[in-house]
């Protein structure tokens, strides 16, 4: 009896919503097409950087509770006062509007620093989301991000404390495994000012991919000096595939120096549309 499995060709995929056998060029362009409908932005409502700002956020808040109750959660409680559950609190960012849960303690003791109680508008968190994501920063860089939001508030060796248990979350998200294929990537830039001593503006470069289900998220985000070249780049993208991401169908990009021919060197078949910087 002969097999009348479909076979699927090298330029071809399977639609992961349909099932049909698709042409690899056509659903990239067609989730390329959907993504900028839908918003690739960082910031502002629904930017890519929402939830890593939730997760720092959440991180540092619980990093706070674990330094004033004396106790890690799930540990022994040293005296009568526990953890509480949390609540949700909306609070306003320069990446835009984040949805947190903030964690409460039982006698109502708790008073968070990074996120005030009754303070909704939080300026600064984008400088400490980036420099905790980021290749490329000194542990002193980011921590004095930390420092001028606790500032005497608490002791530096608690700020060093609530850096290291953030920065431990967020090291294991940049270095997550990726998925095999992205048939959409953007490599975008925003500058950030950076304090260590001094202020210098610091641009963070973002690859931002779409999955096969049509799925946002950011693959990595990396700290420059402004004089990144076409070897920078390389070691940027030899990275994502080294974790995974062994093809990408359509990259998008600006005229960086040194972008088209770095994608081209990772993933030889990859089509790079560039873009003007408005």
């Amino acid at each position: 009896m002969a097999d009348t499995t479909d076979v699927v060709a090298d330029d071809e995929m399977v639609d992961p919503v349909t099932g049909e056998i698709v042409d690899q060029k056509e659903l990239a362009e067609r989730l390329l097409t959907q993504a900028k409908e839908q918003g690739v932005s960082l910031a502002g409502p629904g930017g890519l950087l929402s939830q890593l700002t939730k997760n720092v956020l959440e991180t540092a808040l619980n990093a706070e509770l674990t330094e004033h109750l004396g106790h890690e959660h799930g540990g022994t409680p040293i005296g009568e006062n526990m953890r509480n559950g949390t609540r949700t609190k909306t609070v306003l960012t320069e990446i835009g509007p984040v949805e947190i849960e903030v964690p409460r303690d039982r006698d109502g003791s708790f008073e968070p620093l990074i996120v005030p109680k009754r303070k909704r508008r939080i300026d600064g968190i984008d400088q400490i989301v980036l420099s905790l994501t980021a290749r490329g920063l000194t542990t002193g860089e980011i921590a004095s991000h930390f420092d001028e939001v606790y500032g005497a508030k608490v002791s530096k060796d608690t700020i060093s404390r609530i850096t290291e248990k953030v920065a431990g979350e967020l090291t294991e998200w940049s270095s997550r495994p990726l998925d095999p294929l992205y048939p959409v990537i953007f490599v975008d830039a925003i500058v950030v000012k950076v304090r260590d001593g001094q202020v210098r503006n610091t641009p963070f470069y973002v690859v931002m991919g779409v999955t096969t289900n049509g799925e946002r998220e950011i693959l990595g985000i990396w700290a420059g000096d402004g004089g990144e070249g076409a070897r920078i780049w390389l070691q940027v993208f030899t990275e994502l595939k080294n974790r995974g991401g062994d093809d990408v169908l359509i990259a998008v990009c600006d005229g960086l120096q040194g972008l088209p021919a770095a994608i081209n060197t990772t993933w030889e078949q990859t089509v790079v549309q560039r873009v003007s910087s408005t």
